[in-house]
């Protein structure tokens, strides 16, 4: 079968490999009907991902068909079309039993697909822990609507939970209107707080926002504080969202927070960020940061079936799987106003 393959540092290709078989009576088969590119597969691409394996099949964004499961699989069967999450967990150690997934102390626990094992840009996948890694489509939900289901919206959604808004009062400063921006702010308003504002840099994803989600404020990060300070009660954002990871977003994050806010980091960095405590002193606020933690798709998929959570919008480009070097190229060089590349993985 064809699968998009980490070779060695700046180097993917599309090889030839075996089709994949189940290990152990937890797995499933998956045949892969649809994937997407995602920007932490250009961190493996990059080297800044130094727990990826080279010679692992990419990609950890994807949809598809149960072909086979192991005897001890109850949640799924055969035939079942499936979103598949993000993270392999357990669902029975410490961390899984709280809900803290992405710390899942089995040996593939955490973020595994298409880094430490073979992941999903290809014909086939397999997915250890299947009744805690594939969650069921529902009826009338097509596959591009499930597409993010199990990491950008899973992201999006767990930011959210984890940052405490307060429906009808908070004000919520999203930093960066990329795909997890975007999903991100989706799951925001879900909460309807009193206020969202997005900064973003690029004029493109700027007027993204402002085509498609008319109801939100828009600023750059050069007008940021002094807008948010515009459109906020307190002095600040009562929540804010890092979700850029740009050189000096995280900066950014904690000047716009008023005093005791939340500030979620969910963003990815490829460098150490400084945690100025002596300029931050009486601000008194609380970070979040992590791993998504990845086990409210079926609350997803329920959400997406209703017509409450749609990011169809994001898919600017789609490919073949024979053409995915094309994709990365459009993606990884952000042309065209690209968004998210959705590729179609059959045969």
């Amino acid at each position: 079968m064809l699968a998009y393959t980490y070779v060695e540092r700046g180097r993917f290709e599309l090889l030839e490999k075996p089709r994949p078989v189940l290990r152990d009576e937890r797995d499933a088969l998956v045949r892969v009907t649809l994937a997407s590119i995602c920007t932490s597969d250009l961190h493996i691409k990059h080297g800044s991902v130094p727990r990826a394996v080279p010679g692992v099949t990419v990609g950890h964004e994807m949809v598809g068909v149960v072909e086979a499961v192991g005897a001890a699989v109850r949640s799924v069967a055969p035939g079942d079309r499936v979103a598949v999450n993000v993270e392999t967990f357990c669902g029975e150690c410490y961390f899984c039993r709280r809900g803290f997934v992405n710390n899942c102390t089995d040996p593939d626990g955490g973020w595994a697909l298409g880094c430490r094992i073979d992941g999903g840009q290809a014909e086939a996948v397999r997915v250890p822990h299947a009744d805690q890694g594939l969650t069921r489509i529902p009826q009338g939900v097509s596959d591009e609507q499930a597409l993010f289901t199990g990491d950008l919206l899973a992201t999006g959604y767990w930011a959210t939970r984890i940052g405490g808004i307060v429906g009808g009062e908070d004000t919520v400063l999203i930093i960066g209107a990329g795909p997890t921006g975007i999903c991100t702010l989706l799951c925001v308003l879900l909460r309807r707080p009193a206020r969202v504002i997005v900064c973003e840099r690029s004029a493109e994803r700027a007027q993204f926002v402002r085509r498609h989600y008319p109801g939100v404020l828009v600023t750059s990060p050069a007008e940021c504080r002094d807008f948010v300070l515009a459109h906020s009660g307190h002095g600040g954002a009562d929540v804010v969202m890092e979700v850029a990871g740009g050189a000096d977003t995280f900066g950014l994050a904690w000047q716009c927070a008023r005093p005791n806010a939340t500030v979620v980091v969910v963003a990815m960095y490829d460098r150490p960020q400084v945690l100025p405590l002596p300029d931050m002193y009486g601000k008194n606020l609380t970070f979040k940061t992590g791993g998504v933690d990845g086990c409210d798709c079926a609350e997803i998929l329920r959400l997406i079936a209703e017509g409450r959570l749609d990011a169809t919008p994001l898919i600017t480009h789609r490919c073949r799987l024979a053409d995915i070097d094309e994709g990365y190229r459009i993606f990884e060089a952000r042309r065209e106003g690209v968004m998210k590349v959705a590729v179609d993985c059959r045969p």
